[in-house]
């Protein structure tokens, strides 16, 4: 029997080549949070070296890079209004900050409505409430100041309708507001407590001085020194508890800061009808 002609075998499948091996000492890829980082960064070196007339980008501009690179409007148009509403404010870093308390108090949030109808209800709340006078207007900015004469100071001593008056004494207190969009707005108050301070301080240090000069006298009359020393010491914790009282005016200050943005993002801050504001003078409740 003739030997059969054995099959011929499938051709070999060429060899698919192995994706290239990346290079040792490669680079690791960038997570999310390290990209924003170098992306931040490599802005900021590019806007040390560029021309400043370069740098000037019109709204409408900023929000098409935006777009190239997948940043949504609204979140451009937010960081916008709060880079427009920001104030410059140093830092206070010194030992009379540590020791006594900041100079300075600050809130901001994003509510909804326009900035028109907010400065008029803010403006209501502050004359109202806290005693203020406009102290100057701005297009996008209202500073108040303390209201004088005895019938103010009165208010604020008898804490007339419970609201505290935390914002009272203040040197001066501003808000402002930029528009997001149609309907939100970044709203920015801000307090400045210098002169409170200041009081506070000068108080304490008078306390101080005059604890000294107590002991001075008692030594020129020849009193015992351990006695004589007892005024110092007391003109010192007592000068010292004085000024630091100063850090619970910042904390009721910041406070209420935070509860008129609570407010007005509540939408309570509507001026009173005539008897609910009689009412409210005399501690009572009204519908």
């Amino acid at each position: 029997m003739a030997d059969e002609p054995k099959p011929e075998p499938p051709p070999a499948t060429a060899a698919v080549p192995a994706p290239p091996a990346a290079p040792s000492g490669a680079p690791a890829p960038l997570e999310r949070a390290a990209l924003e980082r170098v992306l931040a960064r490599a802005a900021e070196l590019q806007a040390a070296e560029a021309d400043p007339g370069e740098l000037t980008l019109t709204e409408a501009q900023i929000l098409d890079v935006g777009n190239e690179v997948g940043i949504p409007a609204k979140h451009l148009r937010q960081a916008l209004a709060e880079e427009r509403s920001r104030v410059e404010v140093p830092v206070e870093r010194g030992r009379v900050a540590a020791l006594f308390g900041s100079a300075t108090v600050f809130a901001s949030r994003t509510v909804r409505g326009a900035p028109l109808a907010l400065f008029e209800k803010l403006d209501d709340a502050m004359q109202r409430e806290e005693s203020l006078r406009v102290k100057r207007r701005f297009p996008d900015r209202i500073a108040w100041e303390p209201r004088g004469g005895m019938a103010t100071e009165f208010r604020r001593i008898m804490n007339v309708g419970g609201h505290g008056y935390r914002l009272a004494r203040a040197e001066e207190v501003s808000a402002t507001i930029i528009a997001v969009d149609a309907e939100r707005s970044i709203v920015r108050l801000d307090a400045s407590l210098a002169n409170v301070r200041s009081q506070r301080i000068a108080g304490g240090s008078g306390v101080a001085v005059a604890g000294g000069v107590t002991a001075g006298v008692l030594f020129a009359l020849g009193v015992m020194a351990a006695v004589a020393a007892l005024p110092v010491a007391a003109g010192l914790v007592g000068g010292y508890y004085i000024a630091r009282s100063h850090s619970p005016q910042v904390a009721g200050a910041q406070l209420a800061l935070e509860q008129m943005l609570d407010r007005l993002e509540r939408g309570e801050l509507q001026r009173p009808s005539l008897i609910s504001g009689i009412a409210a003078s005399a501690g009572l409740r009204w519908p």
